[in-house]
């Protein structure tokens, strides 16, 4: 769901960059003030299993694939204004680093996964959580619905920002994305529930214990370096939306990086380049988390 640029037109990346950016100062204040923080490694290793599993994309159907977008999960692991910022790394990186999402259109990439993604969980986990009995596996069933939620509704914003751009008709272009993305927010409902299921911390103490960032970037490891080589090339519904309206920009070859495209080049071996390449953004995200957490929670860590 990443947009790349040039597909949005008008005033639309400098509105989207300008409600970014206070979406993400007002989740930068509301983590200096809330008392429910997450370890600053917790933060960390969090983070970074979300960009290797956005990295994971499954088929779905028609030619297709999908992956994880993350924002359900990060809230459940790490609440509200820490998921957030944690989104806000992912998809910067993805973006400066990798080429994943246009530099021009990170504000509404930002919009769409980092805060519309988030707000829509933690508004499924406000409605529920007191309808439910807090035991794990309910809070999961609440997180995987949430993480169909979020997708919907985010999927829901890209055709908005499609449709503001003026290049095609909103009924046309949010029925095709609703439809596709249905799909992929199952799978990313099921992801959300199994993963928050096997990392959600048992207690408030647990969420600061070594655990908490062993087991999260212990996975987010062997997901970048030896999994993601097995993912589906399959388009993902953005692409495959935006390829059938005639929405995709022409590649100009203008961004590169070491790792562009979760390649390294210079690596003959395709698996080999893609697993490295994933296993360097994993570490980049890591390192970037841990000092964006450090100076928000200096008594932790």
């Amino acid at each position: 769901m990443h947009i790349p640029d040039q597909m949005l037109q008008g005033a639309v990346c400098p509105v989207t960059a300008a409600v970014g950016l206070v979406g993400v100062t007002v989740a930068v204040a509301a983590a200096f003030r809330t008392k429910h923080k997450p370890g600053v490694g917790r933060f960390a290793a969090v983070a970074a299993l979300i960009f290797a599993a956005q990295m994971m994309n499954f088929p779905i159907t028609d030619g297709t694939s999908g992956h994880l977008l993350g924002g359900a999960l990060a809230v459940g692991l790490l609440g509200t204004p820490y998921a957030v910022l944690a989104m806000t790394l992912v998809v910067s990186l993805q973006a400066l680093v990798f080429g994943d999402g246009g530099v021009m259109a990170l504000g509404a990439n930002l919009v769409n996964m980092a805060l519309i993604a988030v707000a829509a969980s933690a508004m499924v986990r406000s409605l529920l959580r007191r309808r439910l009995e807090e035991t794990l596996w309910r809070r999961s069933l609440m997180y995987g619905v949430a993480g169909w939620l979020s997708v919907m509704l985010a999927s829901l914003a890209v055709s908005v920002e499609l449709a503001s751009s003026g290049t095609v008709a909103l009924g046309t272009v949010s029925a095709a994305m609703l439809s596709v993305h249905a799909l992929i927010g199952v799978g990313e409902g099921l992801i959300t529930a199994v993963v928050f299921a096997l990392l959600a911390p048992r207690s408030a103490r647990s969420i600061l214990g070594g655990r908490s960032v062993a087991l999260p970037l212990s996975v987010a490891c062997a997901t970048a370096l030896l999994f993601s080589p097995l993912a589906s090339s399959l388009p993902d519904g953005l692409e495959r939306v935006a390829e059938g309206m005639h929405l995709l920009p022409a590649a100009d070859g203008a961004f590169w990086s070491p790792v562009v495209g979760y390649q390294i080049a210079a690596l003959g071996h395709q698996g080999l380049a893609t697993g490295l390449a994933g296993l360097i953004g994993v570490m980049l995200t890591f390192a970037l988390a841990w000092l964006v957490a450090r100076p928000l929670q200096p008594n932790l860590g």
